[in-house]
C-alpha cells in the first residue's frame, strides 16, 4: 500500500505561557496543504524481519529513531500479530522546516498499518497513539484545518476552508535554533485571541495574526525578512513563517502566475513550492 503524507502549515503561533512542566503553552492554526512525501508498506519476504529505507531528501539519525519506525512498534507492543513489513519513505518534504513532515509521515504509517492489517483502531485511538510520537502527529490523523492549544495536542475542528486562494512555499535552508528563540520570546496571550482573528477575512490577516518566532528568526537570520518582503511585494495578502520555522509561505487570491515560484532567489534558498 502507498500513501502520500502531507504536510501543515501554521496559521499563527503564540506562545501564551511556561508551564510548570518545562513546556509551553501555545495557541495556532493547522492547516493541511498539498505537499507530500511518499509512503509505501508491503509485507516482508518470508523469512525476513522489519526493513526500513529512505530515498528523496537525506533524513538524519539512525533508522531506530525515525517516526516510521517508532510508529511500527508502537503498535506492534499491543498488536503481537502485526507482522514484520518492509517499509520505504520517498522524502520531499524539507525537514526541520517548522512543516510537520516527520509528524505526517508517522501519522500516516499508523494508518496504513490499520488498514492494511485489519486492526479496527478508530481514528481518536490512532490519535492517541500518534500523541506518544509526537505533539503534533495527531493532527495527521484528522488532516483538517484545527485550532490548536496546550503542547499542541489540544485539538478543535476549525471550519476553515482556503480553497480558493494558492500557497507558495519557501524554503531557505537555514536551521534555527528553537532553543535559542525561545530566550528571545516573552510568553503572553496575544492582543487579539488566534481563535477569533482566524474568522475575519485573510486580507486582514496582516494585521491581527502572527508567529511569535519569527522576531528572534529574524534577529538571528536577517535574511530571512527578506523572504517575506518579497512574497507581499509579489502580491501575497498574508505571508508568514510556519511553526519555529525556517519555511515561509504566502496566500495568494487565485492561481498563481506559472513561474513565479521559481523567480525568487535568495542565497541558500532552495525556492519556492506550489501548493
Amino acid at each position: 500500500m502507498v500513501s502520500f503524507p502531507n504536510c501543515k502549515i501554521n496559521l499563527g503561533l503564540h506562545i501564551v505561557e511556561k508551564r510548570s512542566d518545562g513546556y509551553h503553552n501555545l495557541e495556532t492554526v493547522f492547516y493541511p496543504i498539498q505537499i507530500t512525501d511518499v509512503l509505501e508498506v508491503i509485507p516482508a519476504h518470508a523469512g525476513k524481519s522489519f526493513a526500513f529505507s529512505v530515498s528523496g531528501l537525506p533524513v538524519a539519525g539512525e533508522t531506530e529513531t525515525n517516526l516510521c519506525v517508532k510508529a511500527w512498534q508502537l503498535l506492534k507492543k499491543d498488536f503481537p500479530q502485526l507482522p514484520a513489513v518492509t517499509m520505504h519513505l520517498h522524502k520531499y518534504i524539507p525537514m526541520g522546516a517548522g512543516l510537520g513532515g516527520g509528524s505526517a509521515d508517522s501519522a500516516f504509517t499508523l494508518q496504513l498499518l490499520n488498514e492494511k492489517y485489519k486492526l479496527g483502531l478508530s481514528a481518536e485511538t490512532l490519535a492517541r497513539y500518534a500523541l506518544q510520537l509526537g505533539s503534533d502527529c495527531p493532527f495527521f490523523i484528522f488532516n483538517s484545518p484545527v485550532f490548536a492549544s496546550g503542547r499542541g495536542e489540544i485539538l478543535q475542528p476549525l471550519q476553515l476552508d482556503l480553497g480558493r486562494y494558492s500557497f507558495l512555499v519557501v524554503n531557505p535552508k537555514i536551521h534555527i535554533s528553537t532553543a535559542q528563540a525561545f530566550g528571545l520570546i516573552k510568553p503572553g496571550p496575544p492582543l487579539v485571541a488566534l481563535s477569533e482573528a482566524i474568522l475575519q477575512p485573510v486580507d486582514t490577516w496582516k494585521e491581527i495574526i502572527r508567529n511569535d518566532f519569527e522576531e528572534p528568526a529574524f534577529y538571528y537570520h536577517p535574511e530571512l525578512q527578506e523572504i517575506k518582503n518579497w512574497l507581499y511585494n509579489s502580491g501575497a495578502i498574508y505571508a508568514s513563517m510556519t511553526g519555529t520555522g525556517s519555511c515561509f509561505y504566502g496566500i495568494f487570491e487565485g492561481e498563481l502566475p506559472d513561474g513565479q515560484w521559481e523567480s525568487y532567489k535568495l542565497p541558500s534558498c532552495e525556492g519556492g513550492e506550489r501548493a
